[in-house]
C-alpha cells in the first residue's frame, strides 16, 4: 500500500515501478521510534512489527 513510506520517508522507500516497500534502517535512530510504531499501526496489511528492546 505505501503508507508507511508516505508517513515516514526517513525509514521506509518504495520503488516506483514494482511498488514493493523497503525498510531503510533496521535499526533506527531514537527520533524516528514514535514513527515506525505509527507506520505499523497504519499498515492495512500488518506488515509491520516493530520489536523494542
Amino acid at each position: 500500500m505505501g503508507r508507511c513510506a508516505a508517513a515516514e520517508p526517513d525509514l521506509f522507500d518504495q520503488d516506483p515501478v514494482t511498488g514493493t516497500v523497503v525498510l531503510l534502517d533496521a535499526t533506527p535512530a531514537p527520533a524516528l521510534h514514535a514513527s515506525a510504531r505509527l507506520c505499523a499501526e497504519l499498515c492495512p496489511c500488518g506488515a509491520i512489527t516493530v520489536t523494542e528492546s
